[in-house]
């Protein structure tokens, strides 16, 4: 199929075009059928992706399924997927019916609900397809719009004040990276990533107000690329949107927010950052492994003392991010796996965590955790998948989380003993937090007269968490599933580096000179 890529990516925005033109009304039929659509385009374009993952060649270390088309002012529409950006896609699309399914008790503005999250699909995929720099910014940047609607209408009480901050400090950082892409156009002569892979950025050193500046241009660029992607993901020290955000959307909007946006600056990372600065890379990557291991104590820390369970979550997503973080400026092959992994992983565990909160929180309107006890005398096969994802979140062995961790440990050890071992700290205290949460939801006796009458999980909520159970396992038992795929082009990234890395020594010599 020659427009596989575009039919997966645009899919569920015609359906959403087709849910705005004919869909009239507010009544309940128009809502009802405002989500099976969306729920029908959200499944056919996972079984549309299917076709792409098993016509996939991981062997083939170049850009697979790529399309490219004129478009508008001398500008290319080009897409396509290599073993990196292909198992995010697939994360994208599959999760996508399973927030549909979230979006069930929704009844407020139902069709432009499902409208937004049918744009934000198509935004996803379109940032982990793009192979040109304008095109990565339009995709990059125009999903923060359905998201900024999602939380600022269909939020908790302050969602505006969560909605803003959430725009604000991603839109501000991509504000830089968009200067640092026509930096690149200039040089270049190019917007072609595939093209831009391959170019050598200018790397001599060069001083400003007195201070001689490492690795140049590429410093630089390095430098406004990470301020987009450090807070999209987010880093330590400006992860602060991030708890606002989780506390204040709905569940649907956490699951996305959690399992697929932050994905976005692990990528980007891994897309632009290494390849295309390696010498800025190597020069600043120590400073992004403390960071990192930061972000995995100090966020761990503060989640141990959250109240509200969706906000000691998202501090968790955080810490586990820091991992990610650490595992791609390791630069070698159990480094950047365990990243890659760790982020797929994370995707299914947190957007899990978050249905978790979502299911008792339509029961019974709070986060609060005091508010909770003894949940397990009610609500028993809840508190077996609860107790699933808190162990997995924790990183216990078969399943998906204790891979990512592992792996990524295993690579900056190589890089850094020290770092690795204080990032180790940070799985005793996810289990610290993670256990801790799960006690007092789940463990002890039912005494208060609200929860006497809570239900326990319906049939759609267990449909719900069904393929997460399973993905889960499936990755923490069969690794290879992931790594196979994402092997040779994880090889061919770290040898391209390498090779680029005795201009290090260049500029350092010049800069002594």
């Amino acid at each position: 199929m020659d427009n596989l890529l575009s039919i997966i990516t645009f899919t569920p925005a015609v359906a959403a075009l087709i849910m705005a033109l004919f869909l009239r009304g507010n009544d309940a039929a128009t809502q009802r059928n405002a989500k099976w659509l969306a729920l029908a385009a959200t499944v056919a374009t996972f079984l549309f992706s299917l076709f792409l993952l098993f016509g996939f060649d991981p062997q083939n270390t170049g850009f697979q399924f790529v399309e490219n088309y004129d478009w508008i002012m001398g500008l290319k529409y080009k897409v396509g997927v290599d073993g990196i950006s292909i198992l995010f896609v697939m994360l994208t699309t599959f999760l996508m019916p399973i927030t549909i399914g979230a979006c069930w008790t929704v009844e407020t503005r139902v069709k432009d609900y499902m409208i937004a999250f049918l744009l934000l699909e198509t935004l996803m995929i379109g940032v982990f397809i793009a192979l040109d720099l304008v095109l990565f910014y339009l995709f990059f940047e125009a999903g923060l719009i359905p998201m900024f609607l999602i939380i600022g209408i269909w939020g908790g009480k302050d969602r505006i004040y969560a909605s803003f901050k959430f725009f604000l400090y991603t839109f501000l950082g991509s504000v830089l990276m968009l200067v640092a892409m026509i930096s690149m156009y200039v040089q270049a002569g190019t917007t072609d990533i595939e093209t831009l892979l391959t170019f050598n950025f200018a790397s001599e050193a060069f001083p400003i107000l007195g201070w001689q500046i490492m690795g140049g241009a590429q410093t630089l660029m390095w430098l406004a690329f990470f301020a987009s992607f450090a807070v999209k993901m987010p880093m330590w020290p400006v992860h602060t949107w991030l708890p606002d955000a989780h506390v204040q959307a709905p569940t649907a909007g956490s699951v996305l927010l959690a399992a697929v946006m932050l994905k976005m600056g692990g990528y980007g990372f891994l897309r632009f950052s290494l390849p295309m600065f390696p010498v800025a890379s190597d020069l600043l990557a120590p400073l992004v492994l403390w960071m990192s291991v930061i972000a995995i104590v100090y966020t761990s820390l503060v989640a141990m003392v959250q109240n509200d369970m969706k906000k000691l979550i998202a501090y968790s997503s955080v810490a586990h991010m820091g991992y990610v973080t650490m595992g791609i400026f390791a630069v070698n092959q159990q480094g950047i796996d365990g990243a890659i992994f760790q982020m797929l992983s994370h995707g299914f565990i947190s957007g899990a965590l978050f249905l978790c909160v979502g299911v008792i929180y339509d029961r019974m309107h709070t986060r609060e955790i005091d508010a909770y006890g003894g949940l397990v005398n009610r609500m028993p096969a809840y508190a077996l998948v609860f107790l699933f994802f808190t162990m997995s979140n924790v990183g216990l062995p078969g399943t998906s989380g204790f891979i990512g961790e592992f792996l990524t440990i295993m690579g900056v050890f190589q890089v850094n003993p020290l770092i690795a071992l204080i990032a180790a700290t940070g799985v005793i205290l996810s289990a610290a937090y993670a256990l801790w949460l799960f006690r007092r939801v789940v463990w002890g006796e039912l005494l208060k007269a609200s929860l006497k009458t809570i239900t326990d999980m319906d049939l759609r909520e267990r449909v719900m968490f069904a393929p997460l159970v399973v993905m889960t396992l499936l990755l923490g038992v069969y690794p290879s599933l992931v790594t196979d795929i994402i092997g040779p082009s994880v090889s061919a990234l770290i040898s391209n580096y390498e090779a680029a890395l005795p201009a290090v020594e260049t500029a350092a010599a010049a800069a002594v000179n």
